[in-house]
C-alpha cells in the first residue's frame, strides 16, 4: 500500500510541476479567459479524486479486504497451531531429558534433531505465509487500481476533464472540482460483487 501512494504521490508531483510549466508558458505567450469555472489559467478542466476516500468506501475494495482479513486470521490460526504444537514437543522433550527419560544419548539427540528440523518448518511456513498475505495484498492493489484506472477513463468519457488528479495531497481545493462522491457513488452502483 505504500509503494502505491508513493507511485501516486510521485505522479501526481510530476502533474503538478507540468501544470506549472504549461501555466507559465501559456500565460507568455497570450492571455486566454477562462472558459467556465473548472478551467486553469488556460490549461484546461481540473478534478481531483481522493483516492484514500474511495478505498475506504467502495464495495470492493471493502470486499476484497474482508477476503484478506479472513486469509489472514486462517493463515494466523494454521501457523499458530504449528507453533503451539511445537513448543509443546519442545517442552516434554526438555521434561524427559531431565528427568532421564531417553534411553540413550543417541535417542535423545535423534529427538532434538527431530525438533530442530520441525523448527524450521514452522519457520518456513510462517515465510511463507507471511509471503503468500504479501502478494495477495499486492494482486488486491493491482486489481483495485486497474479497476479504478479504467473506470476514470469512461467517467472522464462524459465529463471532458483535461487533467484527474489524485487529491489525496490536495490540501485546498474548490468543491466544484472535487469529484470524489460522485465517483464513488458510480462505482458503487457498477459494483456487483466479487466473483
Amino acid at each position: 500500500m505504500k509503494k502505491t501512494s508513493i507511485i501516486v504521490e510521485s505522479i501526481l508531483a510530476l502533474a503538478i510541476i507540468v501544470l506549472f510549466v504549461l501555466h507559465f508558458k501559456s500565460a507568455s505567450s497570450s492571455k486566454k479567459e477562462v472558459a467556465n469555472d473548472k478551467n486553469v489559467s488556460g490549461i484546461g478542466t481540473i478534478a481531483y479524486v481522493k483516492l484514500d476516500s474511495v478505498v475506504l468506501n467502495y464495495k470492493m475494495a471493502q470486499d476484497m479486504q474482508a477476503q484478506f482479513s479472513r486469509k489472514q486470521e486462517a493463515y494466523n490460526s494454521r501457523f499458530g497451531a504449528q507453533k503451539n504444537n511445537l513448543i509443546q514437543q519442545e517442552s516434554e522433550f526438555q521434561e524427559k531429558v531431565q528427568h532421564g527419560g531417553f534411553i540413550s544419548q543417541d535417542k535423545a539427540l535423534q529427538e532434538r534433531n527431530r525438533l530442530m528440523a520441525e523448527e524450521q518448518k514452522v519457520k518456513q511456513m510462517d515465510f511463507q505465509l507471511s509471503n503468500d498475505l504479501s502478494k495477495m495484498q499486492q494482486d488486491n492493489n493491482k486489481k483495485l487500481q486497474g479497476v479504478i484506472d479504467a473506470f476514470l477513463k469512461e467517467y472522464n468519457k462524459k465529463h471532458h476533464y483535461t487533467y484527474i488528479l489524485n487529491g489525496a495531497a490536495v490540501m485546498i481545493g474548490q468543491d466544484g472540482h472535487n469529484i470524489t462522491k460522485d465517483v464513488l457513488a458510480e462505482l458503487n452502483k457498477s459494483f456487483t460483487g466479487i466473483k
